[in-house]
């Protein structure tokens, strides 16, 4: 927990600095122990985190107006209908092109499409030249994660992994079968996969997270392009530096394509940053790493951890069976009330 204050107090959170410096002093203390001098100490701890906040800058990987992007190219986007996407499409190049196919468009305009759902698509919209430029600062910053574990074999097929930075090497293929990410209870757990060059599926992959919740995240950083094969049920945020191809039904259902100098080409596909489950809150599992911006300069941390709210079936059932008895007792009490107004009555 000594972790955890000292990452609110000096990123600029007041509040969850003084939280859980509290905490931790009546896990050690006591309650009883709580004297004015000691408020006084957490007080100028929470003064600290709101002085240092005054010049420090936390906020997530993905940018406000990137995040709000499901689909974004920076030549051109293509789409052979019918796609479902959840959230923003959009194009944005400097040389003006901002072509986008099969969905509805205007040069400049933000329009509703059928396909798209809680978002508009964006041809050459300002929004989308904001989004572009959030993603090379993304990217920048996944890269300045560094390496962290490497991974020889390029095929993630049946490996298990923690939360953590990968590097995967290149291959004919990167995942063959099926990829389990466990969070291990951590609602926050987040995942980096740095590609060192390009991001390839196999038909009918699979990518499984258990064990996490709202705050989790999950980014492929690729060095090259993606491509994304048939069926693949595949989970994340793609930033590639040049294309993404969602090839023929495959299927993000909890991230986003994002491509940084190509285009990206979507087949009959389903992408949403709008998730379900345990991971429902996590805007497209945009979640688990900190971006902190100081005069000194730009730090990428990963968040504390926060236990994953994740009921057992017997809790729930022990819950139900509470709130039924708590029930029944209220509706015995209002009976003997209302008995012992007619009794009295009727002695009167």
């Amino acid at each position: 927990m000594l972790q955890q204050i000292n990452y609110h107090c000096f990123s600029g959170r007041p509040l969850q600095c003084g939280y859980y410096a509290t905490l931790i002093f009546i896990r050690e203390y006591g309650v009883g122990m709580m004297s004015k001098q000691i408020i006084r100490s957490i007080m100028s701890l929470m003064l600290i985190g709101a002085l240092y906040g005054s010049e420090a800058i936390a906020g997530p990987i993905l940018g406000a107006d990137l995040a709000s992007f499901t689909v974004l190219g920076a030549e051109t986007v293509t789409n052979v209908p019918t796609s479902t996407i959840g959230g923003n499409v959009g194009v944005w190049s400097s040389d003006g092109a901002n072509a986008i196919t099969g969905f509805n468009s205007s040069p400049g305009v933000a329009v509703s499409d059928s396909q798209v759902t809680g978002g508009l698509v964006h041809a050459g919209t300002a929004l989308a030249q904001s989004a572009q430029g959030q993603l090379t600062t993304a990217r920048n910053n996944l890269s300045s994660l560094g390496p962290g574990t490497i991974l020889i074999n390029p095929d993630l097929t049946g490996l298990i992994l923690a939360p953590g930075v990968y590097t995967v090497a290149t291959g004919t293929t990167n995942l063959s079968g099926v990829l389990t990410l466990d969070g291990g209870g951590n609602a926050n757990a987040a995942w980096v996969f740095q590609m060192e060059s390009t991001l390839i599926t196999s038909p009918n992959s699979v990518v499984n997270m258990i064990n996490t919740g709202d705050g989790a995240g999950l980014f492929w950083n690729v060095a090259s392009s993606a491509t994304i094969d048939t069926n693949t049920t595949f989970l994340g945020n793609i930033l590639a530096l040049t294309s993404i191809s969602m090839n023929t039904t495959a299927t993000d259902r909890c991230g986003r394509a994002l491509a940084d100098t190509g285009a990206v080409t979507l087949q009959q596909n389903t992408l949403s940053r709008y998730c379900t489950g345990n991971i429902a809150g996590s805007d497209g599992l945009g979640g688990g790493l900190d971006v902190t911006t100081t005069p000194e300069g730009t730090v990428v941390t990963f968040l504390p951890f926060e236990p994953a709210a994740v009921p057992e079936p017997t809790t729930l059932a022990l819950l139900g069976f509470g709130l039924v008895g708590l029930g029944l007792s209220c509706r015995r009490r209002i009976q003997d009330k209302q008995s012992g107004k007619r009794l009295a009555f009727n002695l009167s």
